[in-house]
């Protein structure tokens, strides 16, 4: 019988895992022959989840700002991503009950991807995530900059230098703001979009430096 491996949980953007399955998919594949079993799940409000109608208005609010060039209020940012942080990171805490009860998998446990919002809290409260693989973003709440001084397990932190969605400096303050002794910022030319494949080989590197010498978890500390 095998021994039991470790997990990344795949993070992913609010746009419904339909969108987001071949992306997703990909990674899957690419982790499971590093010998890593994945896992993701819809976010709330997301793919066929109730809606969450006052994430919707924040989200109107936004775009507004961004078409009119105007700055977006720390009120926008706040109501757009505090109530999706507030309930997907119990539910993360959730599947990671269930998926380490399984004989399959054993631990430890790394987050990879998503809304960095929700990362920096998985991080900075469940012990049971070792490593963790961000992509930068700027649209960040001002309690989360609070708790990323509260992160300590190794970051490996990816940032489109020139992604037209977000502000650079925010994503380069939030990076500084970690607490992290080993912190990488993986920097790269280019939009949103424009990711080279030596990103994804250098944070598979980091998972595969993390999670194959870190110790399981021993038990669920609760939500």
């Amino acid at each position: 019988m095998s021994a039991p491996v470790p997990l990344i949980l795949l993070g992913n953007p609010p746009l419904g895992l339909d969108r987001m399955y071949p992306r997703l998919l990909g990674r899957a594949r690419y982790s499971a022959a590093e010998g890593f079993a994945t896992a993701t799940i819809e976010l709330p409000g997301s793919g066929d989840r109730p809606r969450l109608p006052a994430v919707d208005r924040a989200r109107a609010g936004l775009r507004r700002a961004l078409e009119a060039g105007e700055p977006v209020s720390g009120e926008i940012v706040d109501d757009l991503i505090l109530p999706l942080v507030d309930q997907a990171v119990p539910e993360w805490r959730a599947t990671m009950d269930a998926l380490l009860e399984l004989p399959g998998i054993g631990g430890p446990v790394a987050y990879s991807g998503g809304l960095i919002s929700i990362g920096v809290r998985l991080a900075a409260t469940d012990p049971r995530i070792v490593a963790a693989g961000l992509f930068a973003g700027s649209f960040v709440p001002a309690v989360i900059f609070e708790e990323a001084r509260r992160v300590t397990v190794p970051l490996h932190v990816l940032l489109q230098w020139d992604d037209e969605g977000n502000d650079r400096q925010a994503a380069l303050d939030l990076f500084d703001a970690f607490a992290s002794k080993e912190k990488t910022l993986n920097a790269n030319m280019g939009g949103h979009t424009g990711v080279p494949q030596s990103a994804g080989e250098d944070a598979a590197q980091f998972f595969a430096r993390h999670l194959k010498q870190a110790p399981a978890p021993e038990a669920s500390p609760g939500s």
